[in-house]
């Protein structure tokens, strides 16, 4: 099996059960601030192994960027593809968004420009580190 295949699922399998932890947490605040909030136990059984499979590929995304022989774009478009329709299918099956194009529409935009936005964000962090440790290297 490929490394990095086997490196995407080491690291789904150590990180994937915060999902259905942040779910159960989520489930008990609604449950306590909102009258007659009520789930089915399909409901609930879907939000829990749905949100174990979104932090699953969510933490195995992350070897997109450690394959040596990849852009650096084509590591970026690589884990935005597979985040993206790891989370539009988990809202969809969930019901958290209809499926209508205009609100996948919007999804999709808000999806995209907050993924480069958290990426323009670490690299400049990144860009900034590097220069100070190449400053007190000279």
């Amino acid at each position: 099996m490929n490394k990095y295949v086997k490196e995407f699922l080491h690291r789904g399998l150590v990180f994937g059960g915060f999902g259905p932890i942040i779910t159960a947490i989520v489930m008990l605040i609604l449950s306590h601030t909102i009258n007659d909030f009520s789930l089915t136990g399909n409901e609930m059984f879907l939000g829990v192994v749905s949100t174990y499979i979104l932090a699953f590929v969510h933490a195995g995304s992350s070897i997109f960027h450690q394959i040596e022989h990849w852009s650096v774009m084509k590591s970026l478009l690589g884990q935005l593809g597979t985040l993206y329709a790891a989370y539009a299918i988990c809202y969809l099956i969930n019901s958290w968004i209809p499926f209508e194009p205009v609100v996948l529409a919007i999804f999709t935009g808000v999806f995209v420009v907050g993924y480069l936005v958290i990426w323009g964000i670490v690299y400049l962090c990144v860009k900034n580190t590097s220069k100070k440790l190449s400053e007190k290297l000279v």
